[in-house]
């Protein structure tokens, strides 16, 4: 079942045409990958998506609804989540603090449960619980920009460029997060520069070039392909 459905969207920054008809889908329980060079337009479908940017035509459909024009928090509300580039956390805001603002479209009573579903993926959250969000490290401050997500109950987890600014280590470490909570059951749309890692985890990419689609396969089939080789992995 197609959990979204993106059809022939276009948007513009003022008179720079940014996406050129894009369509792609994400079905139920897969991780897909956007992928492509810095500029392609990445960030901006997924912008678009979560209603803080709009496309002058086309569709955008989450489980069989349309959300185009849907305002953002009701968005987030209807299952769809997204973890912005550059994490964004509450800087001056403690780390629980920062979950307890995920929380905003869920009930009180589940507040406290899912703070506690995130501190048993992310024990070093818990560890920090009472820290300053501004004093953690990049990798640390990335959990948590994660763990904010997960506290609206999200059906599917847009990620923006979560790799950024990390380490190789926990580069890893952030994909193996990625792969565990596909695997409990959260769809993922991931954006990513690093094409390498993207593609090895996803079981479908697209590949973004100046706003549009040119390439699209299974993350091994893309891994293996030449121009995507020659473009993106060094070879």
């Amino acid at each position: 079942m197609s959990m979204l459905n993106v059809e022939d969207i276009n948007v513009y920054y003022g008179s720079i045409h940014a996406i050129k008809g894009v369509s792609f889908s994400v079905e139920q329980g897969e991780i897909v990958t956007l992928i492509g060079a810095n500029g392609a337009g990445k960030s901006t479908i997924l912008k678009t998506i979560s209603g803080l940017l709009h496309s002058q035509t086309g569709s955008i459909a989450f489980q069989d609804q349309s959300i185009m024009g849907m305002q953002p928090h009701k968005i987030v509300a209807h299952g769809l989540a997204q973890v912005p580039e550059g994490r964004q956390v509450f800087l001056q805001m403690t780390v629980e603090e920062n979950l307890e603002m995920g929380a905003y479209t869920r009930p009180n009573s589940e507040i406290g449960p899912g703070i506690a579903d995130v501190y048993e993926r992310f024990p070093r959250l818990k560890e920090r619980r009472r820290q300053i969000a501004g004093t953690l490290s990049g990798g640390e401050q990335q959990m948590l920009a994660m763990g904010r997500a997960l506290m609206s109950k999200p059906h599917l987890m847009m990620l923006d460029e979560p790799s950024m600014g990390l380490a190789p280590i926990l580069v890893d470490q952030i994909f193996s997060i990625i792969q565990e909570l596909n695997a409990a059951g959260t769809t993922i749309l991931l954006v990513e520069q690093n094409a390498q890692m993207a593609l090895s985890i996803a079981h479908r990419g697209y590949v973004l070039e100046t706003g549009r689609i040119v390439s699209s396969g299974t993350g091994a089939e893309l891994l293996n392909d030449d121009a995507v080789k020659k473009a993106y992995l060094g070879g």
